[in-house]
């Protein structure tokens, strides 16, 4: 170890004098990923130290079942249930999750993620002080294991992980997540929104009450360019009030949501307003039950297809098990995936909620009534589940 940490200071200062303008956010992104950088990249040296092979070996397993248990099968029930996506997807309470925001919405041509942790910043990798790279990869794995072994991120461990050493907050995620995804970064860029939703970049003044966030520009396999958005915001009910978040999201509108892990805060008085504010700005809503309770839609407004099996919120949130769900979900079709807070393959639930056509004219019905949602359909190619085993190693300390 000792061996390694002086080789490591010795190829961090033989590339220290590299002009930051030299290193892409690309390959930034790619060696934080563990991913190989373009050949002219000053971080090239760095990839010889066997911290960061170690690193690249780690995530190319990690990122190899995930994508064998989850991913490609995500995918591919998003091309049969979700085959007319709207441009734009939301994504609230996400954290730095765009792994999931593009498993399910691969065809958006804009994300808007929104949630309380930090944008923060990727330095310069080539003149971080000497010795600490190989604990910024560490940082970085640390702050994946357990999105990458259960589908969502825990928020207590997220909040020491995101502020701490020199890489933090959520855009190296955002970096590995897009890297892994086989995305191209072009551009990336510091924004800020006014109160009233306008945008204001570089050394403009968004006034009080501004909503931080990030632009990153990449492009996929078909060279088409896409443009994600992460805001650093408050989405309770004074929050959402006092910021342009909202109003910027509606710019862009309407949109295909995502509600995953949510931690049930939109079944709380609290987080009304954007609760509200999803239902009216929504075509679509993927979510499992954390999300928005079933008793909120209006059943005259949104038909109900329900993937899954639905067995309860899990211990620690009490007091969320919904009647009407359950119900709902004694028709559910199958899904060979495991997402949410219930992680395992035959224990997840996923509501796709589809607003009917012109119904925002209907007449309102009321949220809390028993009517019941519309009978979803047969499926259409139901396809049996495959039990794959959770992945091995290295995240045994989460629970």
């Amino acid at each position: 170890m000792r061996i390694a940490a002086v080789a490591l200071a010795f190829l961090a200062a033989a590339v220290s004098s590299a002009r930051a303008a030299d290193v892409t956010f690309d390959d930034t992104a790619r060696f934080l990923a563990g991913m190989q950088p373009s050949a002219d990249s000053p971080l090239v040296p760095l990839t010889r130290d066997p911290n960061w092979q170690h690193h690249a070996k780690f995530f190319d397993n990690a990122f190899a079942q995930l994508e064998q248990r989850q991913i490609s099968k995500i995918r591919a029930w998003a091309d049969v249930n979700l085959a007319a996506p709207r441009p734009t997807m939301f994504y609230m309470f996400s954290g730095p999750d765009f792994l999931y925001a593009n498993a399910f919405y691969s065809k958006a041509s804009t994300y808007v993620l929104g949630a309380l942790e930090p944008v923060g910043a990727v330095p310069d990798l080539t003149k971080l002080p000497r010795g600490s790279v190989g604990a910024a990869l560490y940082n970085v794995e640390r702050s994946l294991g357990s999105i990458l072994s259960f589908s969502f991120f825990i928020t207590k461990q997220m909040k020491i992980d995101l502020h701490t050493n020199q890489v933090n907050g959520t855009l190296p995620i955002l970096y590995v997540f897009l890297a892994r995804s086989g995305k191209t970064i072009r551009n990336v860029e510091m924004v800020a929104l006014d109160n009233k939703g306008g945008m204001h970049v570089g050394n403009d003044n968004p006034g009080p009450n501004a909503t931080r966030g990030v632009r990153i520009t990449f492009a996929g396999s078909d060279g088409e360019v896409r443009t994600l958005y992460y805001f650093s915001t408050d989405l309770s009910n004074a929050g959402a009030r006092a910021t342009g978040f909202l109003k910027f999201c509606e710019t862009l509108g309407p949109g295909n949501s995502l509600l995953k892990s949510a931690s049930y805060l939109l079944h709380s008085g609290n987080f009304t307003v954007v609760r509200d504010w999803l239902l009216a700005n929504s075509a679509t809503i993927v979510q499992d039950d954390s999300g928005i309770p079933l008793a909120n839609y209006n059943a005259r407004q949104w038909r109900f297809f329900p993937f899954g099996r639905y067995l309860g919120p899990i211990s620690e949130f009490p007091g969320r098990y919904q009647e009407r769900y359950a119900e709902l979900f004694t028709r559910a079709q199958p899904i060979d995936f495991g997402v949410g807070y219930r992680w395992r393959m035959h224990e997840s639930n996923l509501l796709l909620s589809v607003k009917v056509p012109g119904s925002e004219t209907a007449p309102a019905a009321d949220a809390t009534s028993s009517t019941e949602p519309p009978r979803p359909p047969r499926p259409k190619r139901p396809r049996p589940p495959e039990p794959i085993p959770p992945p091995p190693g290295r995240f045994f300390w989460f629970r």
